[in-house]
């Protein structure tokens, strides 16, 4: 089993006659099971992953969903499909049209998955349909797939009314739940966006929507590291977060602490997508603004800039580095240490 599962898996598998057992046993090694909640990127409960024991490796993020959709086993080991085989089969158009799913071929495309009972997907399905709009008009091949969450056929109708795209046909239910497990969906407004092949861009097409209003990054391959704005600090909760606070008034101060940091950023993003694991750590630079003001209260930082940190918002912890310069190689030891649980953690 990987180093880094085994280690927080064997402890709990050796208390796991008891709680008793199990609370002295891994308070005595100091082992915390919140590791495993920013590993696997769990932002609710119920969750049930599954994991290639060999390797260490998620099979399936949404184990709840198979349990319910295969009772039997019958799909056992129930590893990722191609999205082209997950979603073979009729869509909809709004005015009832049917075609078949091959015609998303070629396209890059956005599962979009939402609902109109969610007042954050109604805004975002708003703004959605301009960029669609404006991507379709510069003419790029790009399709978005409406998976819904509704909780009535009518309900689906009316919301899919607004949409200009395709939809999985609501009594489709099984397809849906598919998509759902496929992409380990937690949360809705979430908007994946796939390249021409059915691989994924990225999983953050919702902030990527709100971040470029004139789609002129579509589409939107992720960056190393992402200045701090309101619509992407959502991030700040799927797991810990190196934040490197500026002085914003100074020009250029930013896109230097950007520079300083993206080749610690780039190196640790390759070292885990080559384990075809998720990076450990998302990487930030924040000016001064209200919302940055706001973040500074609430995790109690010092006001001196620039200030580097992680944040791990679900573990309520935090790790400060407050000296007068930041280099590239303390930015480096800080992440080492961390990855290396050797920092020690003050509580947010």
């Amino acid at each position: 089993m990987a180093d880094a599962l085994s280690e927080v898996l064997g402890e709990v598998l050796v208390a796991a006659d008891g709680e008793e057992v199990a609370v002295s046993a891994l308070a005595a090694r100091g082992v915390s099971l919140l590791k495993l909640w920013n590993k696997y990127r769990v932002s609710n409960i119920p969750s049930l992953i599954f994991i290639d024991a060999s390797t260490g490796k998620v099979v399936c993020r949404n184990g709840l969903l198979v349990i319910r959709d295969d009772p039997e086993g019958l799909e056992f080991p129930w590893g990722p499909k191609p999205f082209s085989e997950v979603v073979a089969g009729p869509l909809l158009r709004n005015n009832g049209q049917t075609l078949d799913s091959n015609a998303l071929e070629g396209s890059h495309v956005g599962v979009y998955f939402s609902a109109h009972w969610c007042p954050p997907c109604r805004s975002l399905t708003r703004v959605l349909v301009e960029s669609y709009r404006k991507i379709k008009e510069a003419g790029q091949k790009f399709e978005i797939l409406f998976v819904s969450a509704d909780r009535s056929e009518d309900s689906f109708k009316q919301y899919f009314s607004e949409m200009p795209w395709v939809a999985v046909p609501y009594a489709d239910e099984a397809r849906r739940s598919r998509l759902n497990r496929l992409y380990g969906i937690q949360g809705i407004p979430t908007l994946i966006v796939l390249d021409s092949k059915g691989e994924v861009i990225t999983r953050q097409g919702r902030v990527e929507v709100l971040n470029d209003i004139e789609c002129r990054e579509f589409p939107w391959h992720p960056k190393p590291v992402l200045e701090l704005t309101d619509s992407n600090a959502v991030q700040l909760n799927e797991g810990p977060c190196l934040v490197l606070f500026v002085d914003s008034e100074d020009d250029g101060e930013s896109e230097a602490a950007k520079q300083l940091i993206q080749p610690i950023a780039e190196k640790i993003i390759a070292k885990y997508k080559a384990k075809e694991e998720e990076a450990p750590l998302l990487f930030f630079v924040a000016g001064e603004d209200d919302m940055t003001d706001s973040l500074r209260d609430y995790t109690n930082l010092p006001e001196a800039a620039p200030l580097l940190t992680i944040l791990d918002m679900s573990a309520r912890a935090k790790y400060v580095m407050d000296v007068e310069e930041i280099t590239p190689e303390i930015v480096e030891a800080f992440v080492s240490d961390f990855l290396a649980d050797k920092l020690k953690p003050e509580p947010i």
